[in-house]
């Protein structure tokens, strides 16, 4: 089944528009149209920017109550239509309908987070007495909206990214304006249709749909912003944060996870963990497994039941509830992946399965033998890649998984917990999962990563502290 084809409206500040230039969504396993969007210009981007002035006084002004009833309502209508939801990832996406629906339901999960954390964004009192000439004077800090937040979200979690950006700034009293990407808008215009059922006020939420080339400067120069939210690549992330300037940044970029395995693991549950991690969503995952560090004692067994499982894969029509991969989002990123594969190759790599293209689709995919000086085996690859190394220790496996300009997330398997004390304290990296891949993550955690990973951190509570700041206040006594 597909969806209808419909000319879809964009919402400019709680009021939804049509403009007469057209964007086209289209279903990578395909290449169905689905849908057309506006094609917003940089006018219309002021004006969002404009109307999310008056906006940002409306939410600042919001008690907290109806704030948390507002995500409260908007998580429940997410929920009451998750099928729908679902499908919308699916068809415009790269994910199965069964990541789909896990997607769909993460998202509801994060704006129930956002509600209840919006009940804690406090300040605390300040002893001023413990300064000399601080006596007679009592005081504290509060915490205080920003403004208007910009945001930009990528195409692999089309839905719950969004959310992770409207949730935080709406329950910390902020506007957002939002530019979705552009491969996958219909998502975050049907979470957008969440937050008007839950009767948010107009000028708090704006979704933009257009070109990032048209309408991302002004969106990321634009004085009245005063935070930009990224998620998506180093490159764009490096352009974005020399034209922002000084305002405030949260960043989540690329990375390149290394997983390390030693000769006490539990070796299958590392494998199930570590296939699923390096071929959800076909790969297109920051935090998917990517550099397999392994022992060499168990290294040939790893291997065996690694490949064996990754040939198992069933790759096929995404709404199939049998598929366990679908397409990369285009076939452009297929034969991408199919060029940096075949580099490899050519320097030295051994292909132990996979390595074959069919339009937007790419077989899962395990090499061993990655020469660390060929672009696969220091760059992030985003697809159903996944190499694998032998190591001869655990230090060796520190050292190797450190020689990378990225550090968003790690994973480790041992029973040994001085080993894993030694390696979560030793990695250069925003979280390390022990005994379960690096692509672990729940909606509550601090997220984010080191070195060229990104700045700040995501996750409900820590985004509301990034799109908040502190202001303190202080009474002289008479």
């Amino acid at each position: 089944m597909k969806l209808d084809l419909k000319r879809q409206k964009m919402l400019l500040a709680g009021e939804w528009v049509e403009r007469e230039e057209t964007l086209e969504v289209r279903n990578p396993e395909d290449d169905d149209l689905i849908a057309v969007v506006p094609k917003a210009s940089s006018a219309d981007m002021e004006e969002a920017i404009k109307r999310a002035k008056k906006g940002a006084a409306l939410s600042a002004a919001l008690p907290v109550h109806q704030r948390m009833a507002i995500l409260n309502k908007a998580a429940d209508y997410v929920l009451q239509h998750a099928e729908e939801f679902a499908r919308t990832i699916s068809l415009e996406g790269s994910k199965t309908i069964r990541e789909a629906r896990k997607e769909a339901g993460r998202c509801a999960e994060t704006l129930k987070l956002s509600a209840e954390e919006a009940r804690r964004v406090t300040g605390e009192t300040i002893p001023f007495d413990q300064s000399p000439g601080g006596e007679g004077r009592v005081g504290y800090y509060e915490r205080c909206p920003l403004g208007i937040i910009g945001a930009i979200t990528p195409f692999n979690d089309p839905l719950n990214l969004v959310a992770h950006k409207i949730g935080p700034a709406i329950a910390a009293g902020n506007a957002i304006v939002l530019k979705p990407a552009t491969a996958t808008p219909l998502s975050a215009l049907l979470l957008a249709k969440a937050f008007m059922h839950a009767e948010l006020p107009s000028g708090i939420l704006s979704v933009v749909t257009g070109k990032g080339s048209e309408i991302g400067e002004t969106l990321m120069t634009h004085p009245d912003v005063r935070m930009i939210s990224f998620t998506g690549g180093m490159e764009a992330g490096m352009k974005i944060a020399k034209q922002a300037g000084l305002k405030k940044k949260s960043m989540e970029l690329g990375s390149n996870s290394p997983v390390i395995v030693l000769n006490d693991a539990n070796v299958e549950d590392a494998v199930t963990s570590c296939v699923s991690g390096a071929f959800w969503a076909a790969g297109q995952n920051c935090i998917g497994v990517q550099r397999l560090y392994i022992e060499e004692g168990v290294y040939d067994m790893f291997k065996d039941q690694f490949v064996q499982q990754a040939k198992t894969y069933r790759v096929g029509p995404k709404l199939n509830e049998k598929t366990d991969m679908g397409p990369l989002i285009s076939e452009d990123e297929a034969k991408r992946i199919e060029f940096t594969v075949e580099d490899a190759k050519r320097s030295g790599a051994i292909l132990l399965c996979g390595g074959k293209r069919n339009g937007a689709f790419y077989e899962p995919t395990v090499l061993e033998d990655v020469p660390s000086n060929c672009h696969l085996g220091k760059e992030e690859i985003f697809g159903p890649v996944a190499l694998l190394y032998k190591i001869d220790s655990l230090e060796e496996g520190i050292q190797k998984a450190n020689e990378t300009e990225y550090g968003l997330q790690a994973g480790l398997f041992t029973k040994n917990m001085d080993a894993a004390f030694k390696i979560s304290s030793q990695l250069d990296v925003g979280g390390v999962m022990i005994n379960d891949s690096s692509d672990f993550r729940i909606d509550a955690m601090p997220f984010g990563g080191m070195k060229q990973s990104g700045l700040g951190r995501e996750g409900v509570r820590f985004s509301i502290q990034e799109m908040t700041e502190q202001k303190v206040v202080c009474f002289k006594l008479g």
